[in-house]
């Protein structure tokens, strides 16, 4: 049977560093405060003149070359991003576009939140087993920064930008690459964690400018406990469904919204921290870009080996979530 494995992987992260000391300029707020509620010390915060397809474009540069694969190769590209440049065109036709992949490719951009990246995953695993395809690029990249409003330090706080990218290729080996994936979505949550205004149900006019309902808001207590239930759910549920234990588990990554969530997560599943990989103390919660930043940082410090099982597992808005079981 064939196989769909992680060709190569990339990140990028803009220059500019927001630390908790800035923002205390900013709002009522202090470096204690925002690292013992979320364990976040600064985020990467993209130039006025870099939008999300700007990183996509620098992260996925950076994985074609880890995968030795040029863009021409590619006939399948997902972007997933609840920031993207336009409402319409879609991302990803100007990601292909400026990357140089070929015009008979299918583009297209995924609406999942912080569960993107894991949405895009299992679309392009599906379709490369197919045989309709042969290699996809899929893209986590946020421009967070762009929907946060300043002046709220519930949420300016937490939120960062970035992208991340990975190639995915069909092999014929069996045992190896995406095991597996278990999605999910709960739309009764989703006034949890949205942004009111800017679609179809609210357009944009003076009003909702003025009530900034173009800023994401978000319900920390309710959002951070179903967070952990379901991740600990689909986490669970991946590793029985192909009769492993938590135990074989060799790294975690999970989505990068809060410590407190991490540390929670861990202790349901009964494994220890330093199994979990973490970077958001640097970057903050990038949305769709915090998993593949973090694998390509786990892969680049040599965190995953060959043999090794990774699991990824997010929650995002919608409530959407999912976990997906790699061996490499």
């Amino acid at each position: 049977m064939a196989s769909v494995i992680v060709a190569g992987v990339g990140s990028y992260a803009p220059t500019k560093i927001l630390t908790n000391e800035d923002l205390a300029k900013l709002v009522d707020t202090s470096d204690e405060w925002i690292v013992s509620r979320s364990g976040i010390k600064e985020r990467h915060i993209a130039a006025d003149d870099e939008a999300t397809s700007d990183m996509a474009i620098k992260s996925a540069q950076a994985a074609l070359l880890d995968a030795g694969i040029k863009a021409e190769e590619i006939d399948l590209l997902i972007v997933a991003t609840c920031t993207p440049d336009y409402l319409l065109p879609s991302t990803a036709c100007v990601v292909q576009h400026q990357l140089g992949v070929l015009p008979h490719a299918t583009c297209f951009d995924i609406s999942a939140a912080c569960s993107g990246f894991l949405y895009a995953l299992e679309i392009a695993y599906g379709q490369l087993l197919t045989g309709r395809y042969k290699c996809a690029l899929i893209i986590g990249s946020e421009k967070l920064s762009s929907i946060i409003d300043w002046s709220d330090r519930t949420t300016c706080v937490l939120f960062g930008d970035g992208a991340g990218a990975a190639v995915l290729k069909k092999v014929d080996q069996p045992g190896i690459g995406i095991i597996g994936s278990d999605l999910g979505a709960d739309g009764a949550m989703r006034e949890l964690l949205y942004m009111p205004a800017g679609g179809s149900r609210c357009p944009t006019s003076p009003q909702t400018i003025a009530n900034k309902d173009h800023f994401l808001r978000m319900k920390g207590k309710e959002v951070f406990k179903h967070a952990v239930r379901v991740m600990e759910k689909v986490a669970r549920e991946m590793v029985e469904q192909h009769h492993l234990t938590l135990d074989q588990i060799n790294l975690v990554i999970p989505h990068q919204a809060n410590i407190r969530i991490i540390e929670a997560l861990a202790g349901n599943l009964g494994l220890p921290l330093e199994r979990f990989y973490i970077n958001l103390d640097r970057y903050g919660n990038t949305s769709a870009a915090t998993i593949p930043i973090a694998l390509d940082e786990a892969r680049r410090a040599g965190k995953i080996k060959p043999g090794d099982y990774t699991l990824l597992v997010a929650f995002g808005a919608g409530l959407t979530y999912g976990s997906t079981l790699i061996r490499w």
